[in-house]
């Protein structure tokens, strides 16, 4: 479980076949063998991970996980390249503050950036996923938690402040770039439970 509070901005070190290896720090910091991480939103697990660098230092500073065929084909993960900054996300633990909203890291479907941040308009590819959004609800766009302004016939616009700008992949992503998309899952649930109870 995340929150959609982007913790660092790594970038891609690599991709050999279904091993994807990522560069970054601080969410290394504790890592361990099977550990959960958020990556553009996505739920990945640590299957290895160690330092390029002075190996006294100690500190890791990449991680590496193993992506399926289903998630390569139903995220945007299958688009980045070598180089790509990335969102990246520790899971939450009980004792920590809730900011953004509870997010699974498991990818509703992608999306498209019409207009780029501040006024970020993405358009669904996925049209069954618009009855999920609503304004003022809660959507993660490459595992950023955020707030929806409007809702338009093929997507929603969100207003970027600019921290988010600076410290996630939102101040880099142009028209036409691909993201990854989990819409509110309390949408979800209510929505199951309402069609059980029709039937």
């Amino acid at each position: 479980m995340f929150t959609g509070i982007i913790e660092e901005l790594g970038s891609v070190a690599a991709r050999e076949g279904a091993r994807l290896r990522i560069n970054a720090s601080l969410v290394l910091e504790d890592v361990s063998l099977g550990a959960s991480m958020a990556v553009n939103g996505c739920c990945l697990t640590v299957v290895d991970w160690g330092s390029d660098g002075d190996a006294a230092c100690d500190k890791p500073s990449w991680w590496e996980a193993d992506v399926s065929d289903e998630s390569f084909k139903r995220t945007a993960l299958g688009h980045l390249r070598v180089g790509d900054p990335v969102n990246l996300e520790r899971p939450v633990r009980l004792n920590d503050r809730l900011g953004g909203h509870l997010v699974q890291g498991h990818v509703d479907g992608i999306g498209e950036v019409v207009r780029p941040a501040p006024d970020l308009q993405v358009r669904v590819h996925d049209h069954d996923l618009l009855r999920y959004v609503v304004e003022k609800g809660s959507i993660t766009v490459d595992g950023i938690s955020l707030t929806i302004v409007k809702v338009l016939d093929d997507g929603f616009t969100v207003a970027v402040i600019p921290h988010t700008i600076e410290v996630t992949t939102l101040g880099s992503q142009d028209a036409g770039a691909l993201v990854n998309l989990e819409v509110d899952m309390t949408a979800k649930y209510v929505e199951r439970l309402l069609a059980w109870k029709a039937d």
